[in-house]
């Protein structure tokens, strides 16, 4: 997020409970949709996010996390409880000096303590995700390595993506999937997983002890593959991260919408979807919001 932070919405244009849940329903029922993740920004920063959680589970799919997991500590186990079965953790630096100058929190140790909250309330797996980024934090990687396989966590290593708020990605700075598995793989050897249509390709040590993932959106682009959507907090729906059409579900709802009509505004959405993200190319185009604004 940049420096200055961003202009928060009023809290009218952010969707209901009530009203996730009617269009997660459609989704589910009509799509067949079998897996929800919630994401930010911060999505704890939501009051009550654990009715939010009780309400999608009822639905009958895998409910999911991503947060920064500064305060995993007050809300692990009432989320568990309520139906969440699945948590990432952003954490892009493991040194107390460089997480200050990347998240600007001093707030490392609150996050390492809700990493062990995490694991304390049953959640499996618990996926730590680290954004890398040349001549950051790229140093660090055997680090995370090591720190996955001791914690008994599953470490996500992500290229960096043009979707930072402050414009600055070039693709000199993308550290590649294959420059972070060989880096790891000289201090504790890798073999590759067979890969399905989830976004990381996986690696088992060779050893034994747990796998690592690498989420190659830039240099092994796998769009093709791809079976993800996204409904922004103010419900307007998103056919891919980098999308730079929206559809508005929000106005539908709130005009009384059945739910054939969203699943056909949905379709519709989905319908327009572009082939692949063309990042790096000269046709590439930039979304106008950044990664918080859009969840990633």
């Amino acid at each position: 997020m940049p420096e200055e932070g961003l202009e928060w919405l009023d809290r009218a244009d952010i969707l209901s409970f009530e009203e996730i849940e009617q269009i997660a329903r459609v989704m589910v029922n009509t799509f067949g949709v079998d897996s929800i993740r919630l994401t930010g920004g911060e999505p704890m920063v939501r009051a009550n996010l654990d009715e939010l959680v009780t309400r999608l589970a009822a639905l009958g799919t895998d409910v999911a996390m991503t947060t920064n997991g500064s305060t995993l500590r007050r809300h692990a186990q009432l989320l568990k409880d309520a139906g969440l079965r699945r948590i990432n953790i952003s954490l892009d630096s493991l040194q107390q000096e460089r997480f200050l100058e990347l998240t600007r929190r001093d707030e490392l140790d609150t996050v390492l303590d809700g990493i062990d909250a995490a694991l304390e309330a049953g959640f499996d797996p618990v996926k730590i995700n680290c954004v890398v980024m040349r001549g950051v934090n790229d140093d660090e990687l055997v680090d995370f390595a090591r720190f996955g396989r001791d914690k008994g966590v599953v470490v996500r290593f992500i290229e960096w993506m043009p979707l930072d708020a402050d414009e600055g990605w070039t693709n000199d700075r993308v550290v590649s999937q294959k420059e972070i598995v060989d880096a790891i793989s000289k201090v504790f050897p890798l073999e590759p997983i067979q890969r399905g249509h989830e976004p990381a390709q996986r690696f088992r040590y060779l050893d034994g002890k747990g796998e690592v993932g690498v989420i190659a959106s830039v240099t092994q682009a796998f769009c093709g593959d791809c079976d993800r959507v996204r409904l922004t907090a103010e419900g307007q729906f998103r056919n891919c991260l980098f999308a730079v059409d929206e559809f508005d579900l929000r106005t539908l709802v709130r005009n009384g919408a059945s739910d054939e009509e969203l699943a056909a505004e949905i379709e519709r959405g989905v319908g327009a979807k572009w082939a692949g993200h063309q990042i790096g190319k000269v046709n590439f185009i930039r979304p106008h919001r950044s990664m918080s604004q859009i969840g990633g």
